[in-house]
């Protein structure tokens, strides 16, 4: 019974963040889950890059297209339901995951205190990115790891991580050495009875569920090694140094928890004894996904999500044996202190800082339901902002045309490529010029969503235009580009103002680039 409220506690958390977690963090949150989904199951919507080449499996976001059908089935599938309902499902993995974790620590109290307290886990434990979902998977098969027996029950998690993300893999070489070292199942039988037909399965599965949706017979993770780690193509989204990983994103990540897990490390070699080994090997295993990571240019603090697991673990393992020995005013003294060190960066980031990008998103929707020109034309939204700094289609749920700048990567080596967001930004109002036509309005966006630190240099094109809603975004410029306030501008449709005068032509841009088409056939969604 102890463990079914334990597990209730857990989950009442991570239900918690999905309604606490209000901001935004990564596009791929949105574009490589919901909006893969959406596209699924209602027929429109957009693909990135990642999709079009085959990198990406679709195991994730078909999970997503069934809640999907299943709401579409019932006609229950209105915004607020497509976009709030993957982020309870995800919440509902993670839970599991957090109980999993609490029963491989031996259900120790301070297990349950630092995987609800982890700042980093709770902004991002119910968000639709792969990483989370790796997190959980790494952290069920850690809990079913046998430290002491013959079990491969973890090998099926394993396998599906290493699918769906391989560098999931890395963490896992040192503890698959570990197990096949300590295994008295002979190394060709272990292999070849377990190994291999478990991976195959997976992989079966995979390939079979990606030639549905990419709809070719592909390997998704040979191209995704190939792309992000031979050819590199990560770096086009930034680069760091090589010790980022050591001195800013894994600290970042564990917040204040990062004393305690220092001191565990410390205490780990210190005592070299058989009791610290499963530690050492957890240890090992934290040292090389970090080490082999730092070996790739482009780095993020959520690639790192995988092992915080295993940090949680070796946290929770020393502060265990430190307050057995330890008075308890120093006990509510730690605990007070992980508990504010945590909460203060959780409920920044996850309630103001960044929000402004998905506050904005049920404003569109609104416009996208209710918009009509004078003649009767739909909305026709054109974001000016750097690339995928919102959701799309599965944030608005109405097939109006919706027209952002691009970002797509050098694929081919062409010596001459520039995505489209950074030819925008070096002159905005040529940019306009060329591929907005001045005339007539059905031609023109009927709103424009834009940063406010762009306005100034856009007067002349906004003069068409009134400010409609301002959304915070930011406490601080976070660049040039990226502004603290989210703007929203409807054209100004008094036909009074919408007509050229008799001595200005008419503004000509080739339709192929400029029209904003609609396709009214397809099915709105609306509840």
């Amino acid at each position: 019974m102890k463990g079914v409220w334990v597990f209730l506690i857990l989950l009442a958390v991570r239900l918690l963040s999905v309604f606490f977690v209000k901001t935004s963090y990564v596009p791929d949150e949105f574009w490589q889950s919901l909006e893969v989904a959406h596209k699924i199951v209602y027929g429109y919507g957009y693909l990135t890059w990642e999709w079009t080449q085959g990198i990406r499996s679709y195991l994730h976001p078909l999970v997503i297209a069934g809640l999907y059908k299943v709401l579409d089935l019932f006609r229950v599938d209105c915004v607020f339901a497509l976009t709030l309902l993957p982020r309870v499902l995800q919440a509902l993995l993670s839970a599991y995951g957090d109980w999993r974790f609490y029963k491989w620590c031996n259900c120790s109290k301070w297990s349950l205190f630092v995987v609800v307290t982890s700042w980093f886990w709770f902004y991002t434990g119910s968000r639709t990115i792969i990483n989370t979902v790796e997190a959980s998977l790494t952290t069920i098969a850690l809990s079913f790891f046998p430290w002491q027996g013959e079990s491969s029950h973890f090998l099926w998690y394993v396998a599906l991580l290493s699918f769906i993300r391989p560098t999931s893999a890395v963490p896992w070489i040192p503890l698959c050495f570990h197990h096949i070292r300590h295994s008295r199942v002979p190394l060709l039988s272990l292999l070849l009875k377990h190994y291999l037909p478990i991976g195959a399965v997976v992989a079966a599965l995979g390939v079979g569920v990606d030639f549905l949706g990419h709809g070719s017979l592909i390997f998704t993770p040979v191209r995704f090694f190939r792309l992000n780690v031979l050819q590199d193509i990560g770096s086009f989204y930034g680069s760091q140094p090589w010790y980022w990983y050591f001195l800013t994103g894994f600290p970042a990540v564990l917040g204040v928890g990062l004393v305690p897990f220092a001191l565990s490390v410390l205490d780990t070699f210190r005592n070299p004894s058989s009791a610290n080994y499963r530690r050492k090997i957890l240890l090992v295993s934290i040292a090389t996904t970090l080490v082999v990571f730092s070996a790739l240019p482009h780095k993020e603090f959520r690639f790192v999500l995988p092992i915080l697991p295993m940090c949680l673990y070796l946290t929770a393992d020393v502060l265990s044996r430190w307050s057995r020995k330890a008075s308890s005013t120093w006990i509510w003294a730690v605990v007070v202190l992980l508990l504010v060190g945590n909460a203060v960066p959780a409920g920044y980031l996850g309630l103001y800082h960044q929000k402004g990008t998905t506050e904005v998103m049920p404003v569109l929707a609104k416009i996208a339901r209710e918009y009509k020109t004078p003649e009767g034309d739909r909305a026709s939204i054109l974001f000016l902002m750097p690339c995928h700094s919102t959701p799309l289609y599965s944030h608005i749920h109405r097939n109006v045309t919706l027209r952002f700048l691009t970002c797509e990567p050098n694929l081919n080596d062409d010596p001459n490529h520039e995505e489209e967001a950074e030819i925008f930004y070096r002159n905005p109002s040529h940019w306009l010029d060329t591929h907005i036509p001045a005339y007539p309005p059905s031609e023109t966006p009927s709103h424009v969503v834009l940063f406010d630190s762009l306005k100034p240099r856009i007067q002349d094109f906004l003069s068409k235009y009134k400010e409609a809603h301002s959304i915070a975004h930011a406490d601080v410029l976070l660049s040039d580009r990226v502004g603290k306030n989210v703007l929203v501008y409807e054209r100004n449709d008094q036909k009074t103002g919408n007509q050229p005068s008799q001595n200005q032509p008419k503004k000509k841009v080739p339709r192929k680039e400029t029209q904003f088409e609609d396709n009214a056939d397809a099915r709105d969604g609306e509840l």
